[in-house]
C-alpha cells in the first residue's frame, strides 16, 4: 500500500497511533502483514456491497468479522507498543 493510501487509513483508523503505526509497519513484519489483510478485506467488503446480488450475502459478514478482528488485534499491538 502506497504511503499516501496510508495516511488516509491512519485518520479513519487510530489517529491517535498514526506515528506508532509508521514505526510498526516498518519494523513489524507480523503488524504490516494485518495491516494489508486488513485493507485487503475492505476492499473485498466495498467490492461485494457495490453489487446489488450481493447485498443479502453472508460472506460479506464473515469477511467483515475477519476484518474486525484483524483490526482489534492491531489495537491491541498498538496499545503495547504505546506503553513501551
Amino acid at each position: 500500500m502506497k504511503m499516501k493510501d496510508c495516511n488516509k487509513k491512519y485518520k479513519n483508523m487510530f489517529p491517535e497511533f498514526k506515528d506508532v503505526i509508521a514505526t510498526l509497519r516498518e519494523d513489524n513484519p507480523h503488524f504490516a502483514k494485518m495491516f494489508e489483510n486488513h485493507e485487503e478485506l475492505d476492499k473485498q467488503i466495498i467490492s461485494l456491497e457495490q453489487n446489488p446480488v450481493n447485498q443479502i450475502n453472508d460472506n460479506i459478514e464473515v469477511l467483515k468479522r475477519k476484518k474486525l478482528k484483524i483490526k482489534d488485534e492491531m489495537y491491541k499491538i498498538l496499545k503495547a507498543s504505546q506503553n513501551q
